[in-house]
């Protein structure tokens, strides 16, 4: 049995669906708009005649369920505490200051060496994390995202006020800001997703690269120059000229950061609750001033004299370059960053707080108005920053509040702390920013790159961004990936081996008119009278290819060789069996799918070849290795034959889809195969006669017989092992699975079960005749007591469904009715129990988890399911084994158009007591691992 977990449904009633209506007996009328029960129930009696009218007098009165678990909680609040539109107050959980502190310790010393490293006024990093905190906090798409100045900016911005100077780099930010604001309105921020990840860790690689370069000057106790080139060029002088005193500090410092989260034992815990960027530079700046070594330290002056935007000098054409780099980069940043935080807060498993999903346009709206406030005020550029979101997080943030309040720290330390962050060595925060740069060339990315064969275009981007420059760095990344896509897509190899007579023609990659050539000069070096297979392993072929492949098989064929196309698994590729466009899903080959309506009215002729869409029977010539005294069989059409869809066959070429191809018409393979199918299995053969046969035969046999004959072709050769150990061991289900007749209902596609796991029994309206009933049906009887007593099944499980046509027509019951007639009214005088129960007061209505039934007809539905229960324990053998413990009864309903099971509650349909409530929950899908437990 597959292990199932209990969701809950919406509290909201819905008009019933067309498809959930039965074809017994009219549908009881309903209202389509979301009126309570009681006025549906109202509005039933006003429009039904006066004999009916006392059989819903009592259901009306029916008292309401309970609110859903959770449902008397306001749904308004914020998963923070906070209140939202509606509420009366603003709370604040304590999960979110604990966050924010711990993301402000570490913010503070990176903001200060992220400004060091671009040239920048030390208080334009404070500005730049104050607003992000802020601003974009506020107003961000992503919850537990942090922004503020981020380490991926770092080299556009020093390469900005190198050449523009701070104040119109401010202006820059601005316009960058107003520019994401515009790309936020039109809704395109999932598009910057589409560039490769190899380009994006490339481009934060070569930024890392370029930070590492330029703070180990600061490290060693210089100055860094302006460019990578000139900072790599500048190190032999600068190791012969080191300053001692920032070395040690730096040193330290690094050993610190690197060492603090390996601390061992209980003290490591504790320490590491202080973020090792904190300690790092707190620790080395305490000795530094301890032991009194000249050093340069921070100096933030007078916020008085805190320099603001000037309005924007120098060519257009270099500053529009510069507003587009700095949108790119910190666009593509932020909204990598929000996806990411995504998946770690759904993997976190503390606190149990629901997070919503990033809402990316949001996010870039908030980025963007988040750069227009820190420009103005003189702060650096701002972006999502993933290292503090990921430690927001893990610290167990719950909110945007956490964000905010980090936000509001970082200002009253840029207030309120200026003489001790004045303490603070230059090197101590150089060398905490040269590490992060380091970290950047992050080998997990790496390895995530080779394994994809993407170095190329990670290597390329990550050297152009050093020697060239951001943008500059991320267009030939751009270039080098489409030269490599296209050369992928040109690059096939056709090789052919002879192997015990056979011919294998194998080709390697995209079959597309590039390499027809290729294609055909390999072909045609195969004989014409031998066997040959065709192996394709590739996920696209085009029309060219296609037509080469279908005359080259044609030709072989006429010359009395075989022909056979199979994908990398070596399963032979079912083809598409008409041209005419299906609505089919690949799941869904059945006969009363509408893609049979749709094949009927489709025309005779086909408008490629005006030829009729099912085309004569083809006899295939024996399989390779077979006998020859075989008899034919019927294949379907060949590949590339007018009733063939050529635009089909890339998607089964290469033997990778685990999907079922589209059925050309109908068949009636029970859809519960699909699971044991490869990617050529289960499309039918429509071929209408078996060429044995003889004489034509009617409609309803040849759909018959193709069934029968796909299954032979696809399934049987798959399963026949396992049923022939069925047949030497006998079988031995796990339950007894009593079901309604209704077409609708395929128990094993239901289940998810296969020969042997369910003795089924099934009849109209699910029904269970109580022993010793007048006119008791013992085919049910028996078989019952043949599952309990002698199969020992260990349960039973009683389905009822949506829109039972058994159901209507018992409502529909004129009251008084003695039950004779028809077999079919005498069957369902064993239904009458469940109408009984469902007007009676005593017992409680059954209901669907979180929601009131849609109308009488599923009410009694749900009550059938329960009432039939009862009837179980009333067989002798079924009440033995419950009172041994040895069986389980269970109760399912199965929603027809919704496609949803739901499972009696824990306890109502196993041991017989009557509790309060008859609950039916909704069954939630589960990961393969939860499934496997």
């Amino acid at each position: 049995m597959h292990a199932v977990t209990h969701g809950r449904a919406p509290h909201t009633l819905r008009p019933r669906r067309p498809e959930e209506t039965g074809n017994m007996t009219a549908a009881i009328p309903t209202r389509t708009n979301p009126v309570s029960w009681t006025a549906r129930v109202d509005s039933t009696i006003r429009t039904t005649p006066i004999e009916t009218v006392s059989r819903f007098t009592r259901i009306s009165q029916f008292r309401r369920p309970r609110r859903p678990p959770g449902g008397d909680r306001d749904d308004r609040r914020g998963p923070g505490g906070g209140e939202g539109r509606g509420g009366r107050g603003f709370r604040i959980a304590g999960a979110d200051v604990s966050a924010s502190i711990s993301v402000f310790l570490i913010a503070l010393p990176l903001s200060l060496g992220i400004a060091l490293a671009t040239g920048a006024p030390l208080q334009a990093g404070l500005v730049a994390a104050a607003v992000g905190g802020l601003v974009v906090g506020r107003l961000g798409g992503a919850p537990l995202q942090v922004s503020g100045p981020a380490a991926g900016l770092t080299v556009v911005t020093a390469d900005l006020i190198h050449q523009f100077g701070w104040r119109v780099t401010c202006a820059i930010t601005i316009c960058a800001g107003l520019a994401q604001l515009g790309l936020a309105a039109l809704r395109v921020a999932r598009s910057a997703l589409a560039v490769s990840p190899a380009i994006v860790h490339g481009m934060l690689a070569g930024i890392g690269v370029t930070i590492a370069l330029a703070q180990l000057h600061i490290v060693l106790g210089g100055k860094p120059q302006s460019s990578a080139i000139d900072n790599v060029r500048g190190l032999p002088a600068q190791l012969a000229n080191l300053h001692p005193g920032a070395l040690s500090v730096s040193l330290l410092t690094i050993a610190v950061l690197l060492g603090w989260p390996r601390i061992p034992g209980r003290t490591g815990r504790i320490v590491r609750k202080i973020p090792g960027t904190l300690a790092a530079v707190t620790i080395t700046t305490a000795l530094a001033a301890l032991a009194g070594v000249s050093l340069e330290r921070v100096d933030l002056p007078s916020w008085s004299s805190h320099a603001l935007p000037a309005l924007p000098e120098g060519p257009v054409l270099g500053l529009l370059a510069a507003v587009l780099t700095v949108t790119l980069v910190g666009s593509v940043e932020s909204l990598l960053s929000a996806v990411a935080v995504d998946k770690l807060a759904a993997a976190r498993k503390k606190p149990g707080v629901q997070i919503p999903r990033a809402r990316l346009d949001r996010e870039l709206a908030g980025q963007g108005a988040g750069n227009v406030v820190s420009g103005a005020l003189g702060g650096l550029p701002i972006t999502g920053v993933a290292v503090r979101s990921a430690a927001n997080v893990a610290t167990g943030a719950v909110s945007r509040n956490s964000t905010m309040l980090h936000g509001l720290w970082i200002a009253i330390a840029a207030l309120l702390l200026v003489p001790v962050l004045d303490l603070i060595p230059l090197a101590a925060l150089a060398a905490l920013v040269m590490v992060v740069g380091v970290q950047m060339v992050n080998l997990v990315h790496l390895r995530s790159v080779q394994r994809n064969r993407e170095m190329l275009v990670y290597v390329v981007t990550l050297a152009a961004v050093v020697f060239t420059g951001v943008l500059e760095g991320v267009v030939i990344g751009i270039a080098v990936a489409v030269a490599v896509a296209l050369h992928r897509l040109t690059r096939t190899r056709i090789t052919v081996e002879v192997r015990d007579g056979v011919h294998r023609v194998r080709a390697r990659g995209q079959l597309t008119f590039l390499a027809v050539p290729r294609l055909s000069r390999v072909l045609h070096q195969v004989p014409w009278d031998v066997d040959c297979v065709v192996e394709l392993d590739g996920s696209f072929m085009d029309h060219a290819a296609f037509e080469a492949l279908h005359d080259w098989q044609t030709a072989h064929i006429a010359h009395g060789g075989t022909a056979e196309f199979t994908g990398r698994a070596g399963g032979r590729i079912a083809e598409p069996a008409m041209e005419s466009p299906t609505c089919c899903p690949p799941w869904t080959p059945w006969r009363n799918h509408p893609c049979g309506e749709h094949a009927l009215a489709q025309p005779n002729a086909s408008p490629r070849s005006g030829q009729t869409d099912h085309a004569p029977p083809t006899v295939c010539p024996p399989t390779v290795g077979s006998p020859t005294t075989d008899p034919p069989t019927v294949c379907p059409p060949a590949l590339g034959s007018p009733t063939t869809d050529p635009s089909a066959v890339g998607l089964y070429a290469a033997g990778l889809s685990s999907t079922v191809p589209p059925a050309a018409g109908p068949s009636t393979a029970d859809p519960s195969t699909i699971s044991l199918c490869a990617a050529d299995l289960c499309t039918a053969d429509l071929s209408g006669t078996h060429p044995s046969a003889g004489v034509a035969r009617s409609p309803g046999i040849r759909q018959l017989a193709n069934g029968i004959s796909s299954f032979q072709r696809n399934t049987a050769p798959l399963v026949r092992a396992e049923l022939a150990r069925l047949a030497r061991e006998g079988q031995r289900p796990s339950q007894l699975f009593l079901t309604c007749a209704d077409s609708r209902l395929v128990t094993s596609m239901i289940t998810s079960s296969g020969p042997g796991d369910l003795f089924t029994v099934r009849n109209v309206g699910n029904l269970v005749p109580l022993p010793g009933a007048d006119g008791a049906d013992d085919s049910v009887a028996a078989a019952i007591e043949y599952a309990v007593d002698v199969l020992r099944v260990e349960s039973i499980t009683v389905c009822g469904h949506s829109g039972c046509g058994a159901m209507q027509a018992l409502l529909n019951t004129p009251a008084g009715a003695d039950g004779s007639g028809t077999p079919l009214r005498r069957w369902l005088r064993h239904g009458l129990p469940s109408l009984e129960r469902m007007r009676n007061r005593q017992h409680s209505l059954a209901r669907i988890s979180g929601r009131l039934p849609a109308d009488a007809v599923e009410q009694l539905c749900l009550t059938n399911v329960v009432q039939q229960l009862e009837h179980l324990r009333a067989h002798e053998s079924v009440a033995r084994r419950l009172a041994e413990g040895t069986l389980e009864l269970h109760g399912m309903y199965f929603h027809v158009g919704e496609a949803q099971a739901y499972l009696l509650a824990d306890g109502v349909g196993s041991s017989g007591d009557r509790g309060d409530e008859e609950v039916f929950d909704l069954v939630a899908p589960t990961t393969l691992e939860e499934s496997r437990a």
